[in-house]
């Protein structure tokens, strides 16, 4: 049997739920599947990354020499970087606020970006908080003013 013959036949046996999903890999051999659909009508797919790990939000606030260096542009490349979204604005007191959407581990490397900062800041303390989802600024990072 011809490989397009033997994805028509895959494509007509198999469930209509099974769908690739964002960032999603389904792999399996066209052959094989056909094979084994037709000995017990099921379908076997290795799925990776199906599920999407859960992101959250959290708010950090930054202390030191944070304003007038940069600090706010480097929190954004930093946060483009790790693909988490959200915002940096300054505040009237001379702290850096941040609020940030993404996994635990991207927030992690996020707050110890945060703790460097750029050249020229002085961080002398990184406060951490949670905060509820803002979907205004659930898909990307920007600077507020």
């Amino acid at each position: 049997m011809e490989l397009d013959a033997q994805r028509r036949r895959l494509a007509a046996c198999a469930p209509s739920g099974l769908k690739a999903y964002r960032n999603s890999v389904i792999n399996f051999s066209a052959a094989a599947a056909t094979r084994h659909l037709c000995e017990t009508d099921s379908l076997s797919a290795t799925i990776y990354r199906f599920v999407s790990e859960l992101k959250q939000a959290r708010r950090y606030f930054v202390s030191g020499i944070v304003q007038g260096v940069g600090f706010r542009y480097f929190t954004q490349h930093a946060a483009e970087r790790l693909h988490v979204s959200g915002y940096a604005r300054n505040l009237p007191d001379g702290r850096v606020e941040v609020y940030a959407i993404g996994t635990d581990e991207q927030l992690a490397k996020l707050r110890a970006s945060l703790g460097r900062g750029p050249w020229g800041a002085r961080v002398s303390e990184v406060g951490e908080e949670g905060a509820s989802m803002d979907s205004q600024y659930a898909t990307g990072f920007v600077i507020t003013y």
